[in-house]
This record gives C-alpha cells, sequence and structure tokens, in this order.
C-alpha cells in the first residue's frame, strides 16, 4: 500500500482527512520544547490561581467570576505555548495550538529573518509551503539544525535556493558558537 501525500508531496501525510501523521522515522525534535509547555502551564495555572485566591478573598467569588478569569488563563496559556518544531529528511513542520505548517526543506527557495529583537526564521519552499519559527530552536538543537542544513544544501545543489545565503551564514556561525559553548561548559574547559 503506498503513501499518501498532501499538496506539499511530503510522504506520510494524509491530504484528504485533515490528520497530519508526519512520518515517524529520523525525526528530530526540539528537545527543550516539553519544558517551555510545563513552564506554559505553570504559569496561566498560578495565574488563574492568583486571580481566584483574590476573588475569594474579596468575597466576590462566584462561578461567572471563574469563567472570566479561566478564560483569560486559557488565553494567557496559548499566548505562552511554544510552536512545536519538528524535522524529517525532506520536510520541517511548525506545530501551533491550532495547526501544523509544513515546508519542503529539500525544495525551499528563500531563507530570511524578519524583526531585531524578536527575531524569526522565515522559510519557504517551492511548493507554497510557509514556516516561521524563532531561530533560537535551532541553536539549542543541533541535530534540528543539521537536519535542516543538510536539506538545505540539497535545495542549494538543485538550484531552488536562491535567497537567503546571509540569513544562512549568520544563523550557522550562531548555531556553532552557541554548540561549541555547550560542549565548553559540559567538559569543564569553560571558565
Amino acid at each position: 500500500m503506498g503513501r499518501r501525500t498532501d499538496g506539499h508531496g511530503i510522504d506520510g501525510i494524509d491530504g484528504g482527512s485533515g490528520e497530519r501523521a508526519l512520518p515517524s522515522e529520523g525525526l528530530v525534535h526540539d528537545r527543550h520544547w516539553a519544558a517551555e509547555l510545563r513552564s506554559a502551564i505553570a504559569c496561566a495555572g498560578s495565574f488563574l490561581g492568583l486571580l481566584l485566591l483574590l476573588d475569594a478573598a474579596a468575597g466576590t467569588f462566584s462561578p461567572a467570576r471563574v469563567a472570566l478569569w479561566s478564560g483569560i488563563a486559557l488565553l494567557l496559556f496559548l499566548v505562552l505555548v511554544p510552536p512545536r518544531v519538528t524535522a524529517g529528511e525532506g520536510w520541517l513542520g511548525v506545530r501551533g495550538p491550532w495547526r501544523t505548517w509544513l515546508v519542503r526543506t529539500d525544495r525551499l527557495v528563500s531563507v530570511r529573518t524578519t524583526g531585531s529583537a524578536g527575531q524569526r526564521l522565515v522559510l519557504r519552499d517551492a511548493l507554497g509551503g510557509r514556516v516561521e519559527f524563532d531561530p533560537r530552536v535551532l541553536t539549542a538543537n543541533p541535530l534540528l539544525w543539521h537536519r535542516l542544513h543538510t536539506d538545505m544544501r540539497i535545495s542549494a545543489s538543485r538550484g531552488s535556493l536562491r535567497q537567503g545565503w546571509d540569513a544562512l551564514g549568520g544563523l550557522s556561525e550562531r548555531v556553532d558558537r552557541e554548540t561549541a559553548l555547550a560542549i565548553f561548559k559540559v567538559s569543564g574547559l569553560e571558565e
């Protein structure tokens, strides 16, 4: 039985039902995502607890106010929940709270960074796919960077990647620097 693909031709994705069953072999995930998710849950839960405690102390505790504070805490959680970045051979996915964006990393046409303080990395492929995420995910996950960088070289060798070499050079230097610092820290060579 053959695999079905979505409009982007990524193996293993069911384009008809809306379910996204990404191939599981050779996947690389953001290894800090779970900790960031727990922090988002803790922050939103603490905020809700504090609001409910203040309401109880003020004597204004009611089901309507509990619903209001719960809604506000849920909105805070949705703002804080980090997108999950996952990559496999030839693709990269960014899963948010509502949907997953995919891009063919072996068919990239542009790579660029946006913003200065809250920098974002934007990848576009030849099939119209687009993902946007924080480049710090790559500096914190050398295996994820390696997977992406390998596929970007394939895009370049095919001639499709025409924009973004400056962004890639700066990002590559940043990832190498962060990886070297982490290695020095673990080995005890950092002062």
